[in-house]
């Protein structure tokens, strides 16, 4: 059963990169000011990068994490008799909700915040930047999703199936691309749209710092986290509103993004 979840969740991943490159190709929000094929390459080889990290030291102890949790009877979901189709949702629900409180103290903690800067330091946005995460942010993320499983309790199949929600999702709101007005007003109230997640990579921390939601997005409204970025009158961002000051010229650097973490500037110490 795990293993067919598991392809199916990289039959999500690779259907998923390849439909949104495809949108985002005949309809784009932005022009690239970057080779499209040299950042397809670069975050296709952080994504390798990181999948065998993962594969080799995470993978296999949190699947078995999450079934002995689940044969336990251990968590919320299992104490207030949740199964079937409830179950999976109200996991998704929780489970995305965890996410958002994470992603959140990403941006207020200084030690967590050195290695999501990585995913933060792409000079453009597009579906290629959902691939761009530090392996120091994957193993420390994979903790705090061992205490959600933990305190929660989702059966095998409602995390699998949140997992390959949450890969669909980000690869949705990284595209740069823009949804026809009508489509956004309605599902900006729903679930995470790359405009809403624009915002959240500009420069100015004023918007970068809020909209932390990754599924849903009613979280930031309802903790009072949503701050949408203002654009101008062609509807475009600012030259140069995506990523980060401090790191201009070397988003598709892979020592830079690798060594992002342990950069003096991170440490408070002067270059």
């Amino acid at each position: 059963m795990e293993l067919n979840l598991d392809s199916g969740r990289l039959v999500v991943f690779l259907g998923g990169i390849s439909f949104f490159l495809l949108i985002e190709s005949l309809f784009p929000a932005r022009s690239w000011k970057e080779s499209r094929i040299k950042r397809l390459f670069f975050h296709s080889s952080v994504a390798v990068f990181n999948s065998f990290l993962v594969r080799v030291l995470i993978y296999v102890p949190f699947l078995m994490w999450t079934v002995y949790v689940e044969q336990q009877g251990w968590g919320v979901s299992r104490w207030l008799g949740l199964n079937g189709w409830l179950e999976i949702i109200m996991s998704l629900l929780m489970l995305d909700l965890f996410d958002y409180f994470w992603h959140r103290v990403n941006h207020r903690i200084p030690f967590l915040w050195r290695f999501h800067k990585a995913h933060h330091a792409d000079n453009e946005m597009d579906v290629t930047t959902a691939l761009r995460f530090h392996p120091g942010e994957l193993f420390l993320s994979s903790f705090a999703k061992a205490l959600w499983v933990l305190v929660w309790g989702p059966t095998a199949i409602a995390w699998f199936i949140f997992e390959g929600l949450i890969s669909l999702c980000a690869q949705f709101h990284h595209s740069n691309m823009d949804l026809p007005a009508p489509i956004e007003r309605f599902l900006l109230h729903i679930i995470v749209t790359p405009s809403f997640h624009t915002s959240h990579h500009v420069v100015d921390r004023q918007y970068g710092d809020a909209n932390f939601s990754t599924i849903f997005s009613f979280w930031d409204p309802i903790f009072r986290s949503y701050n949408q970025v203002p654009r101008g009158p062609d509807g475009q961002l600012e030259k140069d509103a995506i990523g980060l000051p401090e790191a201009r010229d070397l988003s598709l650097s892979f020592i830079a993004w690798f060594s992002e973490p342990f950069h003096r500037r991170n440490m408070g110490l002067p270059d």
